[in-house]
C-alpha cells in the first residue's frame, strides 16, 4: 500500500467516525445529503467525499438510506423479525404484522442463523423484481443452540452436516469434542461458536443417535430438531402416575348418567387415544345427536406439571411411526381413552336436530359413559356399503350407522349451502416395515365413515363456539380470516387456464365460490391440482380469544372442543365450559382468563405449526427413501408446480419431485408468471399446471428431501398439450 493510499483510508475513517459521531446524537433527526452537507459544513468542491464516506457506511450496514432519500441510523430504521435461512445462504425475515417477508441476500445475512431472532433494515428492491428487500443489521436471540445433523469425520477434525435444509453452514468440530462419532452417525451438536459469513461455526457432539441408516433413527433426529420428545419430565411423570385408573363414585356426583346408551367410537385402525364418542337415536324424523369429549380436564389440573407441560407441547404430534403425545400415555391411552367396556367421564355435547338437519336444542353436560363398540372407519363404511356378515356382528348398532349417514348427508348439505369449502386432498399413507423403510405410498382412503365423524365434530364445535359467543364469556375460538383479495384474484387468473371462472359479488369473493369451483373440478383431472392452489391462496387458520369465524367453513362461530386428548386450546375451553356449568365463571376467573387466552392462544397456533412442518418434514424424507428403490422407473404423472427453475410433478402416489429446466433438452425456457407455465422459445412447447407427463425417476437427494425426475419421451414425442408444437427433438 502506498503512504499516500494510507493517509486517504485514515481520513476516510474519520470522516466515518465523524458522521456516526453526529448521528448517533439523541437529537439526530434522519437528513438528506444536501442537509448532512450544511450540518458539517462541507464546501460544494468536497461534496464527493460525503457521499463517499456515506456509501461506505451503507456498505457496512451502519447506516440507512430511506425511501425518501434521508441517511440516518440503522437502528432508527430496524425491523425487528425471524430469519428463515436457505441452504444456499440468502433467507428471508419474517416481520409481525406484515403479509409479505424481507429477502435478504446471502451477502446481508450478518451471521444470522435459520430461526433467529434478528435487527434487519430495508432496502430498495434489486434487479427487476419488487419484492422488498433487507439487511441483517443484528441478532437478538439465537432461534437454536443445538442442531442434528450427519457426522463426517477427517483426520484431526469433523463436521456436522445438518438435517435442516434451511441451515446453510456446516458445523466445525475439533476432534477432541466428537464423542468418537464416526462418518454417518446422526448425532446432536452444541454450538459453541456460530462462526460468521467467512468462518464456518463450531460445535461439540452431546449426543450420538445411531447411524443414519438405523431403523427409526432418521424420525428421531427430525422430531428431536423440531424440539419434540416423547419423554416427559419428572414431575410431570409422578403426576401422571398418580392419576388413578378407575373412577370412584365420587367423580360421578352431578354427572348425567348415559352409560345405558348404545355409545360407540369410530376411529382410524391404528388409533390408541380415542378421545371422542357418539350416540344417536331417532325418533319420529327427529335426531338425538350426542358427541361425548373426554373430559381430561377432570385429571389436568390448571397450572399442574401436567397442565404447563401440555401447553408448551401444544398438540399431539403424528410422525408416521409413532405419536409425539400432549399428554402421557397413562392419560392419553389410558384412564381418558374412551375405551370400550370402560366407565369413562366425558363432556357431552347433546343435540336435537329435525328433518333438515337444523338444530332444535342443544346443551353441554358433564356425564359418565361407556363405550359398546371400538368401530373403525373401515368397518363401518362396509356396513355402509352392505356388508351382512358385518353387520350381523354389530347387529345392535348397524341401523344407528345408517342413521348416522341420513344425518351426516344432512350436515354436509347445509354447510355445502351456506358456502363452507370441502377440501377433498389426497393425503398420504405410508406403510413401514419392521426396519423403519417405506414399502408403499398411496393416497389415503378418506371413506364415508370418516366425513360421518367430521360432520358431527364440526357440528359441536360450531355449537359450543356460538353458545360461548353470545353468553359473552372468555373463549378460545378458531379463527380463519377472509383471504388477501389479491392472492385470490391470481387464483382466478390461474383457473381461468383449465376453463375456470370465480365471480365475485360486491368486490368480495363468498367461500360458496370456492365450494362451486371445487364441485366443478370434481372427478376431473386437474381437481387435486385446483384444491391445492385454492387451499394456498387462504390464510392459515389459528387460535384467538376473539370470535373472527371461519372462513373456509363459511362459519360465524367456531372452535375446537373434541380432542383435549391431543390439543391444548380444546382442553383449555373445557376448562372454562366446566367452570361455567358449576356457576364458578366468576368476574375474577373471566379477568383471569382474559389475561390467559391470549398467551395461550399464541403458543397453540406456533406448535400447531411447528407439529404440520416436522410432519411434512418426516413425509417427505420417507417418500424420497422409497424412490431410492424406484430410480430408473418411469411414472405417468401431473404438473403440480410451475416455477422458473422447472416443474414440479405428482404421482398417483401422492409422491412429487421436481423436473429440473436444465433437464430439458431441445429449446430454452423462459417461465411465465401469468400462466404457471415453462415456454420453450422456438418449439413453443409448454409445460402448464395439471398437464399430465411421463417421467423418469432420476434420483434422489437426501439433502434436499427432494426427488428428482426427467421427462420421457413416447416414440418420437412427448405428450403434448392442446395447441402445441410437436417437434421432433431425438
Amino acid at each position: 500500500m502506498e503512504k499516500g493510499d494510507f493517509v486517504e483510508k485514515e481520513k476516510l475513517e474519520e470522516r466515518k467516525e465523524k458522521i456516526l459521531g453526529l448521528m448517533n446524537h439523541p437529537d439526530y433527526q434522519p437528513m438528506k445529503i444536501k442537509e448532512l452537507a450544511i450540518l458539517l459544513q462541507v464546501p460544494r468542491e468536497r461534496r464527493e467525499e460525503l457521499e463517499e464516506t456515506l456509501a461506505a457506511l451503507l456498505e457496512e450496514g451502519k447506516i440507512h438510506l430511506s425511501k425518501r432519500g434521508k441517511y440516518g441510523r440503522a437502528e432508527t430504521f430496524a425491523l425487528q423479525g425471524v430469519f428463515t435461512g436457505n441452504r444456499k445462504g440468502f433467507g428471508f425475515v419474517t416481520v409481525e404484522g406484515r403479509e409479505e417477508d424481507f429477502f435478504v441476500p446471502e451477502i446481508y445475512t450478518g451471521g444470522a442463523f435459520h430461526k433467529d431472532t434478528v435487527r434487519m433494515i430495508p432496502l430498495p428492491p434489486s434487479g427487476t423484481g419488487n419484492r422488498a428487500e433487507g439487511r441483517i443489521i443484528g441478532v437478538l436471540k439465537r432461534g437454536f443452540s443445538e442442531v442434528i445433523g450427519t457426522y463426517e469425520r477427517s483426520r484431526n477434525f469433523g463436521f456436522v452436516t445438518p438435517d435442516d435444509s434451511k441451515i446453510s453452514a456446516d458445523i466445525f468440530v475439533a476432534k477432541e469434542h466428537s464423542m468418537g462419532a464416526v462418518t454417518g452417525d446422526k448425532v446432536i451438536v452444541k454450538i459453541r461458536d456460530y462462526g460468521t459469513t467467512k468462518r464456518n461455526p463450531e460445535g461439540i457432539v452431546k449426543k450420538i443417535l445411531g447411524n443414519a441408516g438405523s431403523p427409526g433413527v432418521d424420525i428421531l433426529s427430525v422430531a428431536l430438531s423440531y424440539g419434540l420428545s416423547a419423554d416427559f419430565p419428572e414431575d410431570v411423570r409422578a403426576e401422571a402416575a398418580a392419576v388413578k385408573r378407575r373412577i370412584s363414585p365420587e367423580d360421578l356426583r352431578g354427572r348425567l348418567d348415559l352409560r345405558g346408551e348404545l355409545t360407540v367410537t369410530i376411529d382410524g385402525e391404528d388409533a390408541k387415544d380415542l378421545d371422542d364418542a357418539i350416540t344417536l337415536t331417532k325418533r319420529g324424523s327427529r335426531y338425538f345427536l350426542g358427541v361425548h369429549i373426554a373430559d381430561v380436564s377432570h385429571y389436568v389440573g390448571e397450572d399442574s406439571p401436567l397442565d404447563r407441560e401440555a401447553l408448551r407441547r401444544g398438540t399431539s404430534v403424528y410422525l408416521i411411526d409413532r405419536v409425539i403425545p400432549m399428554l402421557p400415555k397413562e392419560l392419553s391411552n389410558g384412564i381418558c381413552s374412551l375405551n370400550p367396556g370402560e366407565d369413562r367421564l366425558a363432556l357431552s355435547c347433546l343435540l336435537e336436530l329435525d328433518e333438515k338437519g337444523n338444530r332444535i336444542g342443544e346443551r353441554v353436560e358433564e356425564t359418565v359413559i361407556r363405550s359398546d363398540h371400538r368401530m373403525t372407519y373401515g368397518d363401518v363404511s362396509r356396513i355402509l356399503d352392505g356388508d351382512a356378515e358385518l353387520a350381523a356382528r354389530y347387529e345392535d348398532a348397524a341401523e344407528m350407522f345408517f342413521w348416522m349417514k341420513e344425518l351426516s348427508d344432512l350436515l354436509r348439505e347445509k354447510r355445502k349451502k351456506r358456502g363452507s369449502i370441502d377440501f377433498d386432498l389426497p393425503e398420504s399413507k405410508i406403510l413401514l416395515n419392521e426396519r423403519g423403510v417405506p414399502v408403499s405410498v398411496a393416497p389415503y382412503d378418506r371413506n364415508c365413515a370418516t366425513r360421518i365423524i367430521e360432520d358431527f365434530m364440526l357440528l359441536a364445535n360450531e355449537t359450543v363456539a356460538e353458545s360461548y359467543f353470545w353468553q359473552d364469556k372468555p373463549f378460545l375460538y378458531r379463527v380463519h380470516e377472509k383471504p388477501d383479495e389479491e392472492k385470490i384474484r391470481a387464483l382466478g387468473r390461474l383457473i381461468e387456464n383449465f376453463g375456470h371462472h370465480l365471480r365475485w359479488k360486491n368486490g368480495e369473493l363468498r367461500p360458496g365460490e370456492l365450494q362451486k369451483l371445487l364441485a366443478q373440478i370434481a372427478d376431473s383431472p386437474e381437481e387435486a391440482l385446483v384444491s391445492r392452489l385454492t387451499l394456498r391462496s387462504l390464510k392459515r387458520a389459528g387460535y384467538s380469544p376473539q370470535c373472527g369465524g371461519h372462513f373456509g367453513l363459511a362459519a360465524p362461530y367456531y372452535c375446537h372442543f373434541t380432542s383435549p386428548i391431543r390439543r391444548y386450546p380444546d382442553l383449555q375451553i373445557h376448562r372454562i365450559i366446566k367452570e361455567n356449568l358449576h356457576g364458578e365463571l366468576t368476574e375474577r376467573r373471566e379477568s383471569a382468563y382474559r389475561r390467559r387466552l391470549p398467551e395461550v392462544a399464541k403458543i397453540a397456533s406456533e406448535t400447531e405449526r411447528t407439529a404440520e412442518e416436522a410432519e411434512r418434514e418426516v413425509e417427505k424424507r420417507k417418500k424420497c427413501q422409497y424412490m431410492e428403490r424406484h430410480v430408473g422407473e418411469v411414472f405417468d404423472g401431473v404438473i403440480s408446480g410451475v416455477t422458473n427453475w422447472g416443474f414440479y410433478v405428482e404421482l398417483p402416489s401422492t409422491v412429487e419431485g421436481l423436473v429440473h429446466v436444465s433437464s430439458l433438452e431441445g429449446d430454452y425456457y423462459r417461465f411465465d408468471e401469468e400462466h404457471f407455465e415453462l415456454v420453450g422459445e422456438v418449439t413453443n412447447r409448454r409445460y402448464r399446471l395439471g398437464q399430465s407427463v411421463r417421467v423418469r425417476c432420476l434420483g434422489v437427494d437426501r439433502v434436499l428431501n427432494r426427488v428428482d425426475f426427467v421427462t420421457v419421451r413416447s416414440g418420437k414425442e412427448e405428450a403434448y398439450g392442446e395447441g402445441q408444437c410437436k417437434t421432433d427433438c431425438e
